[in-house]
Order: C-alpha cells, then sequence, then structure tokens
C-alpha cells in the first residue's frame, strides 16, 4: 500500500521513536481487512519497536489500535486511515512511541491533569480535509494519558452506526456515548471545554506580552504573507488566527496557484505555516478578535478577553460561506444541512440532495456530489446559472443531475432529527414547490469577517468588507487590510497573498513615517 518513497520517509520518521508500539488489529475476510492488515504489516516491517497482535475482541471490525505498553495508551482506527487520515496515523505512531508532539506546555499539563475517563470518538470520512485536524488533536490526548482513548471511524464503512447516531456532518465527535462536537474544532477548544482554567490561563499570558511592531490578524495566504514580508523587514511581528491557513485547509483542489501545477489546501496550508515559522514571528493559534480600539497603540481584544498592542495592524480575517438565512437552516445544521460537498458528501450516498446556488462552486459541488449520491438538484436564485460554461455542459450532461432556475428556497424542513427536504417558490410563476431530501448543501458565496469591528469606527461597505485604497490602508491610520475580508474585486489565493505582502509594506512604510522610536531603531 506504501510506495518506496513513503516508506523511506517513514523509516526516517519512525528511527525518532524509543518506546515500544503494539498494532493490535481486528479483522474479519474482508478487503477493508486485507488492507489494514497489510498497511500494519509494512508498518511494523519499517521499526523493530512496531509488533503486531491480534485482538481478542473489538466493537468494530476491521480496525487498528495503536497501543503503548509503557504509557498504556490506546488510540484506535476503525477504518483505513488513509488519504487525509495518513498523516493522523503516522502521527499517533510518533507519539505513542515517545517521539515529543507539538504541543504547548501548557496544554500538555491540562491533558496529562485530567482525571475522569473521556472516550472519544470520532466519525469522518476520507475525503474531509477538517477531519483529520480533530482526529489529531483527540489522538494527540490520548497519547499523553491514560484515562482518555480516540477512535476514528470512518462512516462510509459503519452506515448502520452511522445512521444509528444521526451522524450527517463529519468530523462528528462523541465524548462518553454522547455528542460532543461537530465541525472543525481545535486542542484548545477541546480542553476549554473539558477545563474552564485553560482559556484564562492563555489570556493571562498573551496580556503580558510587548507591543508588536506590525500584528496580523488572521493565519490564510493574506496573512501569512504580510507576516512574512514584516518579519523580513526586522520588524516585531505577531500573528493571531483561529486556525492558520483559513478557508485554504478546506479546498480540495488547487490547479491555479501559480508555478505550481497542482495543489491541495491541507498541503499549501502547511508550506505556509512552514514558511512563516522560518522567521521570529509570534504565532498565537486558536484566538479570534472580539474588538479593535484606537488609542496611543492600536488595542485587539480577543474573545478569551485578552488585549494585544501594536503600533500597525494587518487585518486578513477572510471570509466565510454565506447561509440562506431561512427557517430551519440553523436547526439542521450539521444534520442535513452542509456547506462542505467535499467533507460530507459520502455521508449520503445512495440518498437524494440538493445543492443551493448555481455559481462555479455549486455547480462543482453538484457534479462532485453526482458520484456519490442518487439524484442532485441545483437550486438557482437568478434566471441564469453564474458558473463557467465548461461545468455547466457538464452539470447538464449528467443524468442524475436537474437544474432549477428562478427557485427561492424558503424553508428547510425535517422531522426534528435531520433534513427531509426543503420548499422552494418559482420566482416567476409565484408557486411554492417542496422537495424530498437528505441533504442540502449551500453555496452560494461567501460574507467577510468583519462583525468584530463594529464600533472601531472603521469604514465597512454596505457587504460588510473593509474599503481598502491601493496600498491597502483602512479609514483608520496604521490599519492595514488584505484577502477576502476587503473590498478586493476578486476572491483568489495569489491575490491574497499579494494584497498581504502590499498591506504589510505599506504598514512599514507608516512606521517609519510616523513612528519615531521605529526610525530610530532602524537607523
Amino acid at each position: 500500500m506504501l510506495d518506496k518513497q513513503i516508506k523511506s520517509q517513514l523509516q526516517t520518521h519512525f528511527a525518532a521513536l524509543t518506546d515500544p508500539i503494539e498494532l493490535i488489529l481486528a479483522l474479519d475476510d474482508s478487503d477493508k481487512s486485507a488492507e489494514v492488515a497489510s498497511l500494519a504489516q509494512e508498518l511494523a516491517s519499517l521499526s523493530d519497536r512496531i509488533t503486531l497482535e491480534q485482538a481478542q475482541s473489538s466493537e468494530r471490525t476491521p480496525s487498528m489500535t495503536i497501543y503503548s505498553p509503557k504509557r498504556d495508551t490506546r488510540i484506535e482506527f476503525a477504518g483505513v486511515p488513509m488519504g487525509h487520515e495518513f498523516t493522523s496515523l503516522v502521527l499517533a505512531l510518533l507519539h505513542s512511541g515517545g517521539h515529543k508532539a507539538k504541543v504547548s506546555e501548557q496544554e500538555l499539563a491540562v491533558i496529562q491533569s485530567l482525571q475522569d475517563e473521556l472516550h472519544f470518538e470520532v466519525y469522518i470520512s476520507l475525503s474531509c480535509q477538517t477531519c483529520p485536524q480533530v482526529v489529531q488533536a483527540l489522538n494527540l490526548m490520548a497519547a499523553h494519558n491514560p484515562k482518555i482513548t480516540a477512535t476514528m471511524i470512518d462512516g462510509a464503512l459503519f452506515p448502520d452506526e452511522v445512521a444509528q447516531r444521526n451522524v450527517l456532518a463529519v468530523p462528528s465527535v462523541f465524548l462518553n456515548g454522547e455528542l460532543f462536537s461537530q465541525g472543525a474544532i481545535t486542542l484548545s477548544d477541546v480542553l476549554a471545554k473539558l477545563d474552564n482554567t485553560l482559556s484564562e490561563q492563555q489570556a493571562l499570558a498573551l496580556g503580558q506580552k510587548s507591543v508588536f511592531d506590525v500584528l496580523v490578524v488572521g493565519g490564510g495566504p493574506a496573512g501569512a504573507a504580510a507576516a512574512i514580508y514584516s518579519a523580513r523587514k526586522g520588524l516585531n511581528t505577531g500573528v493571531v488566527a483561529e486556525r492558520f491557513g483559513g478557508q485554504v485547509a478546506d479546498t480540495m483542489s488547487i490547479e491555479n496557484f501559480i508555478s505550481v501545477s497542482a495543489t491541495e489546501g491541507p498541503k499549501l496550508v502547511a508550506q505556509l505555516e512552514e514558511h512563516v515559522n522560518d522567521y521570529q514571528v509570534d504565532v498565537m493559534k486558536n484566538q479570534r478578535a472580539s474588538g479593535l480600539s484606537v488609542g496611543n497603540n492600536l488595542e485587539l481584544t480577543l474573545e478569551n478577553g485578552a488585549a494585544l498592542k501594536a503600533k500597525s495592524l494587518v487585518i486578513a480575517t477572510g471570509a466565510r460561506w454565506r447561509t440562506m438565512n431561512v427557517p430551519g437552516e440553523q436547526e439542521y445544521k450539521g444534520r442535513g444541512v452542509a456547506y462542505c460537498p467535499h467533507c460530507d458528501g459520502p455521508l449520503f450516498k445512495g440518498k437524494s440532495v440538493a445543492v443551493i446556488g448555481g455559481g462555479n462552486s455549486g455547480i462543482e459541488a453538484a457534479i462532485d456530489l453526482a458520484n456519490l449520491v442518487e439524484h442532485v438538484t441545483v437550486l438557482e436564485f437568478a434566471d441564469t446559472l453564474k458558473a463557467d460554461d465548461v461545468l455547466i455542459k457538464k452539470a447538464y450532461s449528467l443524468s442524475n443531475v436537474a437544474i432549477i432556475t428562478n427557485a427561492q428556497t424558503t424553508e428547510v424542513r425535517g422531522d426534528g432529527q435531520k433534513v427531509t427536504g426543503l420548499t422552494y417558490i418559482d420566482r416567476q410563476s409565484d408557486q411554492q414547490h417542496q422537495l424530498e431530501l437528505a441533504g442540502i448543501f449551500v453555496q452560494i458565496g461567501l460574507i467577510p469577517n468583519t462583525e468584530w469591528l463594529e464600533g472601531s469606527g472603521m469604514a465597512l461597505t454596505p457587504f460588510g468588507e473593509i474599503a481598502i485604497d491601493a496600498k491597502g490602508a483602512t479609514s483608520i491610520p496604521g490599519v492595514f487590510a488584505a484577502g477576502d475580508v476587503t473590498t478586493e474585486p476578486f476572491k483568489q489565493i495569489i491575490i491574497a497573498m499579494g494584497g498581504g505582502a502590499t498591506a504589510s509594506l505599506s504598514a512599514f512604510d507608516y512606521l517609519i513615517r510616523h513612528q519615531s522610536n521605529l526610525a530610530e531603531e532602524a537607523a
């Protein structure tokens, strides 16, 4: 299952193992069990610290449990952890085998202090790019505390279990049998839900930081570019980000990033983070901005109550998926209403779904889903589709895709547990129609993340975008912005990066002209 290059890389990684690991296999005569067995054998062949055992009993088959005899810790993979989850498997092996995890001492102390029995189960799909982040966070906890176990479950292999637990979105995390979270969640988020003192400790530490020359808000392509350009100028640079990579982390395929023929979102995010870490940039992840005030310095308030000060600011908080704002949407979010066809599409195999939106993202979603589901209905509010012609032609060529224009969705319907359909109005005839569906994928564009700027005096457009000039300057002196959060008309990764560089250079120019102490330092 593993090619020669990957085996060579793994052998190098496994040289760092200091403790023995047992791979406990629960197998039957299925093809997937054969894949798990083959994968386990190949892994064991790469290190004499990895041995194979047969499970005496198991709740799920096929499965592979990584057991550390030294720490008495268990991490289970129910399914074949390949695709996006292969990295999760490798990290679980390394952490279980004694390799130091990339986690703060503060978070590690919280993990090791937890005394309750915590059994995490996370349902994933192998096409989900958000899932590995959650799986890896839970695995890391399980590798450092024997009272914690973590189990990754490939929903496509255990459909009865998925149906019984009404899992209609991934990642879905259950703790001791009860729903704990749905969607992206970081290690800090998990620990904060388990130990409310962590957020207070983080806020205290953040509040003690010195004044930044440039503080970047947002860790997507624009934020990463701004941080790198600022650091290269020798400025004291900080980055505040809820998660590094932003929307790019959820992007399946990128084929228009100049000089790179094709890549995937998570891979590009890892490269961006690695590049930023090449410089002395203070990256503060898992933090969300809540307010901005102007005084002798700019003051950024975080949701945990901490306040950071800076001489200049680059805002690159990006955008998020726009919602329909109709009855039932929020009620059934994660229970049939979804926003990521790549992540949640496999959960609707053999069922009927709708895609809301006829732009490129909507038609691409319909084409992707057509390979998985029984039928796709595309609903477009306008009288024509806005997608590229090549995508429209492809969608119309698919026998299980129907496209309805002039359709205004008015309600998401459900049975109290999950989506059962939707209601829409034909805008030409004013007639009301109902569709019986298992899922609804909303693809109607983006909304900028600027709510936190209310009351700051920042000039925003009626659409909530930050108004910027050619240099990325905003209406507040010393504050610059870049990327999808701004009035930049073209929301593209490469354009966001250019905008981040421009904003950062403009911030440097502002500082040398308006901050005498910086000018003295530069001299």
